[in-house]
């Protein structure tokens, strides 16, 4: 029996549909029509030939597969065409006659997608190719697809062939093998994600080095496992798209290209990934927001405290854009318009403008326009928050019922606290929907129709009706106790904030203090600055750990420090200018038990200054280089630099004088960093 992706109906061979690749895709849009499998012919031709325009489709030999999704098509389709003249799809080595059409519902059902993804793959097969132009007629061709897709393994079971690649190395060699992670997306994630990753798969076999593929595609994504990530030493990022939970590579050698190079050229990114792994200066992932990075473990093996960790995160990460831009639009309307221009900037904006100036002039326009788009866009701090949480949860179905419960959350009062309970509802709510098992005539219209109405209603609903009041409430209790701290309370918790930011330099407890940091910044006002401090302690700390480490190693005892540090050291003093802890990573894992605890003591006296002098920060990242959003400029850089040199001084001190004895046990070919224990 033929899969219903495919019928001979939908097979054209030896046709010639012309050269223009436009109109190759518009006829191809008619095949797929007059079989039935969608209803208007121009509006799939408009879906593909966007697709089409963001990345050519066409791949090394002959071949080319033109892809989308589109509210036109009614069932998942392949339409094949054998062509002659031949047709230019942008492959490197030439047209193609070898035409598949792969054109997918909006709201097609994973198992189709999957068939949809397998088929793609098997068009980098050179025996498959050359029996799809040896096709006597349109039935063969349906046969042969068909045996592809019977052939080829369970989806179950797909992830974990992805995961590695490696061809056979001896034992002596183990050691040396590099090991690298890839990941593969593409716009709509039925095709070249997939090819990419076999083709990155095969050569990385091919040239003996162990790779680890995670594709991020339309049939599903499996996040590798935590430690399977904590061993790469270089990732590989072959994507049309933004990778999705980067973070947990944050700090590796990366090498970024279009996820139609995985498939063109898959030696040379394997290549370059390789020649990173040694390069101190090559380009490195950055954890969200520059200092917040996150480790992600297998969803199977998740419990359910990672899982929330993992929500909540994520949520984070992608509100704060948001509170970036508007915080430092805010910040310099104040500069431009004065203090009162909270007060002003709503009336100035309508009843002036640049050829109406007001009394204070273009300066005080200004710092109304910028006030008043910054404000606008920390309205959507606590919508965003709940909307990415529950996108976490849901995937793109739980957007709009997050964002709804978050917009409800704002009604209530219930501030970020609110956001993050109505992400969580919403994002359950719409997984659990996306879980019940529909008619197939309901299936397209479950994630764009279904979910956000439902979701929408049951968690915004029980936000408004049961938890709105009472988390109200709860936030009016955090932000009055966080208002009236003052002398050692406030001390106490500058101290506290920053041995966090600098416990492990970008890692959970970091981020904890981090997301606690932005989450709270937007409740900030002129009369209650607390929520500004508590930001200030956070990016004051976390910039002390790198320019500590850059002062130690490149000024008062360059000999402490192997020539590796020292050069980390010249990138660090910028890394730490602009708040970004990471740049003490290389430090901390060479020595770790001198490292940590030397900015531990630095963070925590930052931390101690910054609160004690009234220092505020209405930016969320950025360091130095966003002086003019920092209140008491002066003694922000001088908590800074004696943070700075305390832990400079202690790391130092700590080298000097704290004996290295190695662990009980320990091989003594073991590499010393790894087996050995500082002590006084």
């Amino acid at each position: 029996m033929s899969t219903p992706l495919i019928t001979p109906g939908l097979v054209a061979l030896d046709a010639d549909l012309g050269t223009d690749r436009a109109g190759v895709i518009r006829a191809l849009a008619e095949l797929v029509v007059r079989a039935g499998r969608a209803t208007d012919t121009e509006a799939l031709f408009a879906d593909a030939w966007a697709r089409e325009s963001k990345t050519d489709t066409g791949i090394p030999g002959g071949i080319a597969i033109p892809h989308c999704r589109s509210a036109a098509v009614t069932e998942p389709t392949l339409a094949m065409a054998r062509v002659s003249p031949l047709v230019d799809f942008g492959s490197d080595d030439g047209p193609a006659d070898l035409l598949f059409f792969i054109a997918a519902p909006d709201g097609a059902d994973q198992a189709h997608l999957a068939l949809l993804s397998k088929l793609a793959r098997s068009l980098i097969k050179p025996e498959f190719v050359t029996s799809l132009r040896e096709a006597p007629d349109a039935a063969a061709v349906v046969a042969l697809v068909d045996g592809a897709l019977s052939d080829a393994p369970k989806p179950a079971s797909a992830p974990a062939a992805e995961r590695a690649a490696t061809a056979p190395v001896e034992a002596g060699d183990q050691a040396a093998r590099p090991v690298l992670i890839a990941v593969t997306s593409c716009a709509t994630g039925i095709a070249h994600t997939y090819m990419a990753a076999d083709s990155l798969a095969a050569t990385a076999k091919r040239l003996g080095v162990e790779l680890h593929v995670e594709t991020q595609g339309a049939s599903g994504a499996t996040p590798l496992p935590a430690d399977v990530v904590a061993k790469a030493q270089a990732v590989i990022f072959a994507v049309d798209v933004d990778v999705r939970d980067v973070t947990r590579f944050a700090g590796k050698p990366v090498i970024k290209a279009p996820v139609k190079r995985g498939i063109d050229a898959p030696e040379q990114l394997i290549n370059d990934a390789v020649a990173a792994i040694a390069n101190p200066n090559a380009p490195r992932v950055a954890a969200a927001a520059g200092n917040a990075s996150a480790s992600t473990s297998d969803k199977k093996d998740a419990n359910v405290g990672q899982s929330i960790k993992r929500w909540l995160l994520t949520g984070v990460s992608y509100m704060i854009p948001f509170v970036a831009g508007g915080g430092l639009l805010i910040a310099l309307g104040f500069l431009l318009g004065g203090y009162n221009i909270t007060e002003n900037a709503g009336k100035i904006i309508v009843e002036n403008s640049l050829a109406n100036l007001p009394a204070g002039g273009l300066g005080t326009y200004l710092g109304a326009v910028a006030f008043s788009i910054g404000a606008a866009s920390m309205g959507f701090l606590v919508p965003a928050l709940a909307g990415f949480i529950a996108f976490a949860i849901a995937d793109r179905p739980g957007i709009a019922p997050g964002f709804v419960a978050g917009a409800v959350a704002l009604l209530m009062s219930a501030g970020f606290l609110g956001g993050l309970v109505g992400g969580l509802l919403a994002g359950g709510v719409a997984y659990g929907l996306g879980r019940l098992n529909v008619p197939r005539w309901l299936r397209g219209l479950m994630p764009v129709v279904i979910i956000p109405l439902l979701g929408s209603i049951v968690a915004s609903g029980l936000m408004i009706l049961v938890l709105g009041g009472p988390i109200a409430a709860l936030m009016n209790g955090l932000n009055s106790w966080l208002s009236g701290l003052t002398g050692v309370s406030a001390i106490l918790l500058g101290v506290i904030l920053g041995t966090m930011m600098a416990f492990d330099l970008g890692g959970p407890v970091n981020k904890v203090a981090y997301s606690f940091a932005v989450a709270g910044l937007g409740a900030g006002t002129l009369a209650n600055q607390a929520p500004w401090q508590i930001m200030a302690v956070v990016m004051a700390a976390g910039m002390v750990p790198p320019l500590a480490m850059a002062l130690a190693s490149t000024v008062l005892s360059r000999r402490s420090f192997t020539a590796v540090e020292r050069e980390n050291g010249k990138a660090a003093w910028l890394l730490g200018a602009a708040f970004i802890s990471e740049g003490a990573i290389p430090f901390a894992a060479a020595d770790l038990f001198r490292v940590i605890p030397a900015s531990i003591l630095g963070g925590a006296a930052t931390g101690a200054l910054i609160m004690a002098t009234g220092v505020t920060s209405q930016a969320p990242h950025g360091g130095i280089f966003v002086f003019f959003a920092i209140g008491n400029i002066g003694m922000f850089i001088l908590s800074v630099a004696v943070g700075t040199v305390i832990t400079a001084v202690a790391v130092i001190l700590l080298k000097r004088f704290a004996r290295r004895r190695p662990v009980e046990g320990a091989d003594s070919a073991t590499p010393a960093v790894a087996t050995e224990r500082a002590t006084v």
